[in-house]
């Protein structure tokens, strides 16, 4: 491994400049208001950084080589990335989240690999925190980058988003851990490149092992687990290449990702071995579920009808989920809610900390239809007034307002805090059908006295209810 790069001063003070914007521009995404900033801080501090990265390559002792395949790698990043940022859907936005998180984890796991076998291949006599730092990188960045692709797969639909869980399958993955435990013990106490590059691949089928099992309703979960870990990944990278920017923003994504794990598991009341390890959403196939709730009885509403009880209603609250998303029905919501806010309605929007498919979903997608900020509230906030509220609205969301979730012990979703929409005057839910949501599982709220149906895509309903309401006026 080859000394650290020997630069001026000046480079060090850009990485620190940049160090200083991930962090603000962290804390300010703690805020809708500021979250727009806090990213273009965080960018900017990113664009610094590698400005200055790319600016050490011509500094003489620098310690990198081949400038043009950097320089193309660049190049072909910058286009890569910016074709497929524009071209996303935002539906499609979680997939994307879960890709670009395995680029981060597989290139932290390619430096080290390449590390250790540059220093396998020199002969040379490595320090233990080198070989610590190119173990971690590997094993980390590895078990990151193919449990995102896993994680990718279920999103998009290719493979089942269902728990795929099983005792073989559980007693393979504590075997296969403590190989990698050994392989790890092997390598350092001095095995060469045939025990690294078996560590690289055990970890990466440990990735794959880990998230197969993990139904549709933990993806939000198991994204924001494996950005920690990539975070983790780059930060032990920054060690291996003496980078301290790489050192610093990896320790961040790192920290941030575990306070978020552990702050969406405890809004789901589930510990995360819970999340790893019960299978939750193995149970019935949606269609038997759907087949199920057939046979009870729903009462279902016409457009026209809802657009005379929303004009004669003093407060709404609209619950968005992902079926709002699938619909791209964010700009209709937003546009019924400006409609109600004239009426002298008031309009507020509950968030849950897991609806969508990834951490912060449904503050993406408002924020994309330019929904203010002062309308969104969190579930702490908006439940003590669901008791006054005159309709709750909801629109593609499922299991973060099933009631079962409060007093059916044996519902995978028991425990998990929910959006109180059944404690609302008249709650009306707009659905294309009766299927579960990721969990798996009926919705009693469906059959609620109180809960009126209105079945249809959502963006084409909230639209006919503008129009309605406009007619009504």
């Amino acid at each position: 491994m080859e000394s650290a790069p020997q630069l001026p001063v000046l480079f060090h003070f850009s990485y620190l400049l940049s160090a200083i914007l991930f962090i603000v521009g962290l804390k300010f995404l703690s805020s809708p208001a500021r979250a727009r900033y806090g990213n273009l801080l965080a960018a900017l501090g990113m664009t610094l950084a590698g400005l200055t990265t790319l600016g050490s390559l011509w500094v003489p002792n620098s310690g990198f080589h081949n400038h043009g395949l950097i320089l193309l790698a660049i190049a072909v990043g910058a286009v890569a990335g910016t074709w497929t940022a524009r071209r996303v859907q935002m539906t499609a936005m979680p997939q994307m989240v879960a890709l670009l998180n395995g680029c981060g984890g597989v290139s932290a796991a390619l430096v080290s690999t390449v590390e250790f076998l540059q220093i396998a291949i020199t002969g040379q006599r490595p320090s233990a925190t080198a070989v610590a730092s190119t173990v971690f990188g590997t094993v980390i960045g590895s078990i990151s980058f193919s449990g995102s692709l896993i994680a990718f797969l279920k999103l998009q639909g290719i493979i089942s988003e269902r728990a795929l869980a099983s005792s073989f399958q559980r007693v393979f993955n504590a075997l296969l851990f403590l190989g990698i435990l050994g392989l790890v013990a092997g390598v350092a106490l001095g095995g060469g490149a045939p025990w690294f590059l078996t560590l690289l691949g055990a970890s990466l089928v440990l990735g794959v092992m880990m998230v197969i099992p993990i139904g549709g309703a933990d993806m939000p979960v198991v994204i924001s687990l494996l950005n920690s870990f990539t975070g983790l990944a780059v930060a032990a990278t920054g060690f291996v290449l003496s980078n301290n920017a790489l050192i610093i923003s990896g320790t961040l994504v790192g920290a941030s990702g575990t306070l978020l794990t552990m702050l969406m598991c405890k809004a789901m009341n589930r510990p995360i071995t819970n999340v790893l390890f019960a299978g939750v959403g193995g149970g019935p196939t949606p269609g038997q579920a759907a087949g199920a709730a057939a046979a009870k009885p729903v009462r279902d509403i016409g457009v026209e009808d809802a657009a005379v009880l929303l004009s004669n209603v003093q407060s709404v609250v609209i619950v968005p989920g992902y079926g709002m998303a699938v619909a791209q029905a964010q700009h209709a919501a937003r546009e019924l809610a400006d409609m109600l806010a004239q009426r002298g309605v008031d309009v507020k929007y509950a968030i849950h900390p897991v609806a969508g498919r990834m951490p912060g979903h449904m503050n993406v997608l408002l924020a994309e239809a330019n929904v203010p900020d002062t309308q969104l509230y969190d579930l702490e906030q908006i439940n003590p007034e669901l008791d006054h509220t005159d309709v709750a609205l909801v629109v593609g969301a499922n299991d973060v307002v099933n009631p079962a979730a409060r007093h059916d012990q044996q519902s995978p979703i028991y425990g998990m805090p929910i959006l109180d929409v059944d404690k609302a005057r008249h709650v009306i839910i707009v659905k294309r059908s009766l299927k579960p949501g990721f969990a798996g599982i009926d919705n009693e709220l469906y059959y609620d006295p109180k809960t009126m149906m209105l079945f249809g895509d959502a963006k084409g309903v909230l639209s006919k209810l503008v129009v309605e309401m406009k007619q009504a006026a």
